[in-house]
């Protein structure tokens, strides 16, 4: 464990429940349950001192135990609940490990078991961006293409007709991708934001949020069983299984 100033903890947040896949975290992904592959991108990425698994479920807690996590406790379950979000799950991390603990770090990298594709080197990139300059946090996202861009995204107005989704924009102005100007969606594959301010800030993020492009294959998203048969797959192809 470090003792520089500047510590990072990793953060594994693996409620039990989960309503589109049963067990969801303890699902089977290329032989190891998706938890594992979290928590392994964190050991294995030489910036984070810590992994710690934050879970309201005894059978997780074993599981992040056998696969080199700390459990140091399980979550209340007023914190576990479908609809909670990320922040009081941080803030109970932090004040725990200052009460029982007296330890205090600077880092929270937030390794979501939905996106079993993030490779250490994705960290490491994230942590270089974060500590070279003065900003909040730090969220990994994918480069909108073509069809899927705001631009040439519509809606209905009030009459039922189409309209253009961004207000004021012109979809015949831009009838080219080529002429589309940058538009990124967050892909939940790196997430890092200071302690101070999860704990200061009125939004999770702060005010001076840095964005990371990454390459969208990594960034699939378990949400179904399809799409563990689609990710399996290309952790073959990509040879990461």
């Amino acid at each position: 464990m470090k003792t520089d100033k500047a510590r990072t903890v990793g953060l594994v947040m693996a409620r039990g429940g989960s309503k589109g896949i049963p067990k969801k975290n303890l699902s089977l992904l290329c032989g190891k349950p998706l938890i594992q592959h979290a928590i392994e991108s964190g050991l294995k990425c030489p910036e984070i001192d810590r992994v710690i698994v934050s879970t309201d479920s005894q059978e997780i807690a074993d599981v992040a135990k056998k696969c080199g996590a700390e459990v140091p406790f399980l979550r209340p379950a007023e914190l576990a609940q479908s609809d909670t979000p990320d922040k009081p799950v941080m803030v109970h991390l932090i004040k725990w490990l200052k009460e029982n603990e007296n330890y205090e770090f600077e880092y929270l990298v937030n390794l979501r078991c939905t996106t079993p594709l993030r490779q250490p080197s994705h960290i490491t990139e994230a942590m270089k961006v974060v500590t070279s300059c003065d900003c909040d946090s730090l969220r990994t996202v994918d480069r909108i293409q073509g069809k899927h861009h705001p631009y040439w995204m519509l809606k209905l107005d009030e009459a039922g007709f189409s309209a253009p989704f961004v207000d004021g924009i012109s979809t015949a102005k831009y009838h080219q991708r080529q002429l589309l100007p940058p538009a990124y969606s967050i892909n939940a594959l790196v997430d890092i934001i200071k302690v101070r301010t999860i704990l200061e800030a009125e939004t999770l993020y702060g005010k001076r949020m840095k964005i990371l492009e990454t390459d969208p294959v990594y960034s699939i998203d378990i949400d179904s069983e399809k799409d563990l048969v689609l990710c399996a797959a290309l952790m073959e192809k990509l040879k990461l299984a």
